[in-house]
């Protein structure tokens, strides 16, 4: 297997023909820089072609786009699996619902010393990624990063950028609070309901990770800590608990990294302006969570919205997030927010196509094994969403 330098390409975008993947591969075609060694990827060599036409047909200034290299792949063969991993230095995976589809490439891409970013929202996935594949991933110098688009990295990276403004040595108090404007697409869609329907699952994962993920080693800690539906006096919001990946992956950040204080302690929440709003989210929220247990209704839950499809140009261009941070600690207080345009979509190609050009062409700090955007890329993603557009502020 040639070394991650010198192999073959830098970036590969798995799943190119999906929604998101062709999203991604846009983003690439407009930003990537002159010289990226950089392939498409995908069961179909006929739908990678329509992609190869449309870039080329969209930047006709950047020639090289019309001779990207196809290279036909599909998860149910771990051969075209292994040959995309072992010649690639970066694998951008769109392919989801991931507890579906996502677990072959991962193990690819472990086993061949590769780096791997996705878009997962899929608690259960990740911590069953983390069992079965970090020790390798570890072995090898593959950095496994997870939940690179708007899961999780306006909360991660939020996080990161609020805890070095508040520069607390002792416990440190964080809540993040998202609110967006936007659609989903159908994969979206398909991830969220499948990962609704097994809570015992998503249980034993996340327990067997625990056995085995090590505690900081310094003494510290730093945890999700599941909050109360409320007013915001500060922000003015009522606040909603949000049970997504978002807050696990922030704590561990804060395990990873001296930053975050000796004892970090995170909450997640959906931010509406009226009581009603709240109540109403809650109530669809416990709705669809019910329907997903019963296989007939979540059959047809499914059955309304394809995989494959999403939003248009236009309803895009209307969509909007924002996500403020409180931070407390040492006796101070502070208020910052991350915010952006389409986060599903636009936003979330620019994240993920931003991770993965980050992962190499900077220079990161040393890690290996499943980590977190902070903890993988930290100031250097920071920098690069920064100049995208995405917006770091304090507020107060």
């Amino acid at each position: 297997m040639p070394s991650p330098e010198s192999r073959e390409y830098d970036v590969v975008v798995f799943g190119a023909t999906g929604f998101t993947g062709g999203l991604t591969s846009a983003y690439l075609a407009e930003h990537a820089p002159e010289g990226l060694r950089w392939a498409l990827a995908g069961r179909s060599p006929d739908k990678l072609e329509q992609v190869r036409h449309r870039l080329a047909e969209a930047h006709p200034e950047r020639a090289e786009l019309a001779g990207l290299d196809l290279l036909p792949a599909d998860v149910t063969d771990p051969a075209s699996l292994a040959d995309v991993a072992g010649r690639a230095r970066v694998v951008i995976s769109t392919v989801g619902p991931y507890l579906e589809h996502g677990e072959p490439l991962v193990a690819a891409c472990a086993e061949a010393g590769t780096d791997y970013v996705d878009l997962t929202g899929e608690p259960e996935f990740v911590d069953r990624m983390y069992v079965a594949h970090h020790a390798t991933a570890v072995r090898t110098g593959a950095r496994l990063v997870h939940a690179c688009g708007f899961d999780s990295i306006p909360h991660d990276l939020g996080a990161y950028f609020t805890v070095q403004q508040l520069a607390a040595s002792g416990a440190v108090t964080l809540r993040g609070v998202v609110r967006a404007s936007g659609m989903f697409s159908g994969g979206t869609f398909h991830s969220a309901i499948n990962a609704m329907s097994r809570p015992k699952q998503s249980k034993e994962a996340w327990a067997a990770r625990r056995r085995l993920e090590p505690k900081p080693a310094d003494g510290r800690s730093s945890r999700a800590v599941a909050g109360k539906p409320h007013r915001d006096r500060q922000l003015g919001f009522w606040l909603l608990p949000l049970p997504t990946l978002d807050p696990f992956v922030v704590a561990r950040s804060g395990a990873a990294l001296p930053a975050y204080g000796s004892s970090f302690r995170y909450s997640h929440y959906a931010g509406t302006k009226t009581l009603r709003y709240a109540a109403g989210g809650t109530a669809a929220v416990a709705a669809m969570a019910l329907s997903a247990q019963v296989p007939a209704l979540r059959k047809l839950l499914l059955g309304r919205v394809a995989q494959g499809e999403g939003p248009d140009e236009a309803k895009r261009a209307r969509s909007w997030f924002t996500v403020d941070f409180v931070g407390e600690g040492d006796g101070r207080t502070v208020h910052t927010r991350v915010s952006g345009g389409d986060p599903g979509y636009g936003e979330t190609a620019k994240m993920l196509g931003e991770s993965a050009l980050c992962l190499v062409l900077d220079d990161n700090p040393e890690t290996a094994g499943q980590v977190t955007t902070a903890q993988a890329m930290g100031d250097h993603l920071l920098s690069r969403l920064q100049r995208a557009g995405l917006r770091f502020e304090v507020v107060g």
